[in-house]
């Protein structure tokens, strides 16, 4: 029998913000982090969250496949309340939202559109943290 591989402590959340939406994903820790970046084949090295004084982190990355990547990196989250996480994570889920379009070279999206798009993607973010609580992870 073989021994079971470890689970995964990150996951890949849905893609429908757009099709083809990026990859992405939230970490709670620097060895996530790390973790995501060799699932997606990626060498580069770089710091999970960008300054000592920042909060959090979006990454956007190409994978080996060429895939457009998303990984949204939240430094400890102990101390703060549930309203500061649900900000930390709007506030990287435009970031998301900003390089989608970059990359699709929209400059100006129908304000509908972005609300949704920003909508979906913090949605996203917030269910995997609350799925992360729920585990204990």
């Amino acid at each position: 029998m073989k021994p079971k591989k470890p689970e995964s402590k990150f996951e890949w959340l849905d893609r429908r913000i757009a099709h083809p939406g990026p990859f992405l994903t939230l970490c709670l820790s620097e060895d996530e982090f790390h973790e995501a970046l060799h699932h997606l084949r990626i060498k580069e090295r770089c710091d999970w969250i960008a300054t000592p004084q920042a909060d959090a982190t979006t990454h956007h990355l190409i994978s080996a496949k060429n895939e457009r990547a998303c990984i949204v990196c939240i430094r400890s989250c102990e101390g703060r309340t549930p309203i500061e996480i649900a900000g930390l994570l709007v506030h990287e889920a435009v970031h998301v939202w900003q390089d989608y379009c970059e990359r699709i070279g929209e400059k100006s999206p129908g304000i509908e559109q972005e609300a949704y798009g920003i909508q979906s993607i913090s949605q996203e973010l917030m269910a995997e943290y609350a799925r992360r609580l729920d585990k204990g992870i």
